[in-house]
Formats: structure tokens, C-alpha cells, sequence
């Protein structure tokens, strides 16, 4: 009886839940999408930018 009453709570907490409108959720993508390259982009030429520090070090 736990998990089914279980589900039954789930499913009722899940049609109180505020689901955001397509527009709000396409920007929030895109805020997400532009976040996560940035980020990729920075660390590539830190990583870069070290590696080749290393290098000139080494050589």
C-alpha cells in the first residue's frame, strides 16, 4: 500500500506544481544553452591558455 499511496501523492503534488508558459521556457533554454557555452568556451582557452604556459616552461 506505501508505493501506491505514494504514487497518489506524486501525481497530486505534480497538478499543484506552476509549469512555466512555452515562451518562458524556450528563454529559459536559451539563457541555459548560451550559460553552458560560455562556460565551455572560457575553460577551452584557460585550459589552453595553461597548457601552453606549461610548455613554454618546459621547454
Amino acid at each position: 500500500m506505501g508505493a501506491t499511496k505514494f504514487l497518489k501523492d506524486v501525481s497530486t503534488e505534480m497538478k499543484r506544481v506552476s509549469w512555466p508558459k512555452r515562451k518562458e521556457l524556450v528563454r529559459y533554454t536559451g539563457v541555459v544553452i548560451a550559460t553552458v557555452a560560455f562556460v565551455a568556451v572560457y575553460f577551452a582557452i584557460t585550459d589552453f591558455g595553461i597548457s601552453e604556459l606549461i610548455r613554454a616552461i618546459l621547454n
